[in-house]
C-alpha cells in the first residue's frame, strides 16, 4: 500500500529577492557580492568549482550554465528555492551540520548537497567529498530539503483550474487536431535494490527488478499535474491507475467534467486525456487502435493520438534524465521515503518549467524511461470510450488536415 500522507502544517511567507546573482570565474577570493545580495552563501560554490577543476571533470566555461550543469536550475531559479525551504533550514536545522571550518552549513550549501544528490543520483559518500562534508550529513540535508520541499512547493503540482484547462485544450487542439484533450499520461518503474527481509514479490516486476511505479498525468509544457506513486512495480498499468485518486476522481464525475464539445457530426466529445494502450478505453481515456487493417481515419486518429499521449512519455524521459536519482537503482531505499524523493523530483521537474528554465543539450537524456521493459496490452474497453473515441476519429476526419504526415 502507498505510504500515509502526512499532516499539513501552517503556511509560511518567504520573500525573494528579484534580482538575479552574477557570478565570475576567479582564480583567487570570489567578487564582493552587492548589498542586496550579502546575505547570500556563494563561498560554497566557488569552493565546489574549484574542487572539480582540480579533479580535472569537464566544466562549462560559461560559469551560468556550469551551475546549471551540476545543479539543473539556474541561480535565479536555485535563490527562489532556496526562499521556499529557507525557513524549514534554518529554524530547524538537522543535528551536527557542522562543515569542516567548523561553521553551521549556510541554506545555500544545504540546497546545493540535496539538489546534487538529487541530480547526480551519485553516492552520499560522493556528493559529500565534493562539498567538503560527510556521509552522515549529505543524508540529513537531503532528507530535511525533502521533507521541506513536499511540505512547502505544493502547489507547483496541482490539478490546473478550468481556465487553465481550457488554454491547454487550446494548444492540445491546435498542434494535434484533438479536440478536448486536456493532456497525456505514462508511467515508469523506479528501480531498487531491497534487502533479503523485504524482497517480496510484491515489488518484484515483469523484468525481474525491484521497484516501485510512478503514474504522472502532464499538461501541453509536460509539466506534472497529476502523480501518483507509492505502488510496487509488479502491477499493471491498467490496474495502478485504477488504484488511483484521479481514477476515482473522474469514475465520480469530478474531474475531466469540464464543457463538452459537439462535433460537425452534432456528436459529444467530453474531456479527455490521451494514453498508450497498457490503459483501458474510457469516456475519459483515449487510447489507440489496435489490429491490422485499420482503415485511414483509424491510422489518422492513431497518429494524432500518438503525438499527444508522448508529452507524457517525453515528460517521464526529462524526468529521469533531469534527476539521475530516479534513473539510477536506487541501494536499498526506505520504501516509505522513496514517493518524497520522487514527488519533490517532480516538484523540481515543475519548477524548471515554471521558471522557464531550459536543460542544457550537454543533459543526456535517456532513450526511455523505461528501457527494459516490454509493452503492455489493455483489452478492457468500456461501450462510453469506445463510443467517444469514434466520435473523435469522425470529427478528425471530417477536418482533416493534409500537412500531418501519418507515421
Amino acid at each position: 500500500m502507498p505510504p500515509m500522507k502526512k499532516s499539513k502544517k501552517g503556511k509560511r511567507k518567504s520573500k525573494e529577492s528579484g534580482n538575479k546573482l552574477k557570478v565570475a570565474r576567479t582564480r583567487g577570493a570570489p567578487p564582493p557580492l552587492p548589498p542586496e545580495l550579502r546575505g547570500l552563501d556563494t563561498e560554497w560554490w566557488y569552493t565546489f568549482l574549484r574542487k572539480h577543476a582540480e579533479l580535472g571533470h569537464v566544466i562549462p566555461s560559461d560559469e551560468g550554465q556550469a551551475f546549471r550543469h551540476f545543479f539543473r536550475t539556474s541561480r535565479k531559479t536555485f535563490d527562489y528555492i532556496c526562499s521556499i525551504v529557507r525557513e524549514d533550514l534554518i529554524s530547524r536545522p538537522p543535528s551536527g551540520l557542522i562543515n569542516i571550518e567548523g561553521r553551521l552549513l549556510s541554506v545555500e550549501k544545504q540546497v546545493a548537497i540535496a539538489m546534487r544528490r538529487l541530480a547526480s543520483g551519485d553516492s552520499q559518500v560522493s556528493v559529500g567529498a565534493a562539498f567538503g562534508v560527510g556521509q552522515s550529513t549529505v543524508s540529513q540535508v537531503t532528507w530535511r530539503f525533502i521533507e521541506s520541499m513536499e511540505e512547502r512547493a505544493r502547489y507547483h503540482l496541482a490539478w490546473p483550474g478550468q481556465e487553465r484547462i481550457e488554454e491547454i485544450k487550446a494548444t492540445l487542439e491546435a498542434v494535434y487536431g484533438l479536440p478536448n484533450c486536456c493532456g497525456a499520461v505514462d508511467a515508469t518503474h523506479i528501480i531498487m535494490t531491497l534487502p533479503a527481509v523485504e524482497s517480496s514479490e510484491d515489488w518484484c516486476d515483469r523484468a525481474k527488478n525491484y521497484s516501485m511505479f510512478l503514474q504522472g498525468i502532464v499538461d501541453d509544457e509536460m509539466r506534472f499535474i497529476d502523480i501518483v506513486t507509492g505502488w510496487p512495480g509488479s502491477m499493471t498499468f491498467s490496474r495502478l491507475m485504477k488504484c488511483s485518486g484521479f481514477f476515482k476522481l473522474c469514475e465520480a464525475g469530478n474531474r475531466l467534467n469540464g464543457p463538452v464539445k459537439v462535433s460537425a457530426e452534432n456528436a459529444e466529445i467530453r474531456e479527455y486525456i490521451a494514453g498508450d494502450s497498457c490503459y483501458p478505453q474510457l469516456p475519459w481515456l483515449m487510447t489507440p487502435y489496435e489490429g491490422k487493417n485499420l482503415s485511414v481515419p483509424m491510422l489518422n486518429y492513431n497518429a494524432r493520438q500518438k503525438a499527444a499521449r508522448l508529452l507524457g512519455t517525453n515528460a517521464l524521459t526529462r524526468l529521469k534524465g533531469s534527476w539521475r536519482i530516479l534513473h539510477k537503482v536506487m541501494w536499498r531505499p526506505d520504501k516509505n521515503k522513496l514517493p518524497s524523493i520522487i514527488l519533490v523530483c517532480c516538484l523540481l521537474h515543475n519548477i524548471l518549467i515554471d521558471c522557464k528554465d531550459d536543460l542544457l543539450p550537454s543533459v543526456q537524456l535517456p532513450d526511455h524511461h523505461d528501457t527494459g521493459y516490454s509493452e503492455e496490452s489493455c483489452e478492457q474497453v468500456d461501450p462510453n470510450g469506445k463510443a467517444m473515441r469514434e466520435n473523435i476519429t469522425a470529427h478528425l476526419q471530417s477536418c482533416e488536415d493534409p500537412k500531418l504526415l501519418l507515421n
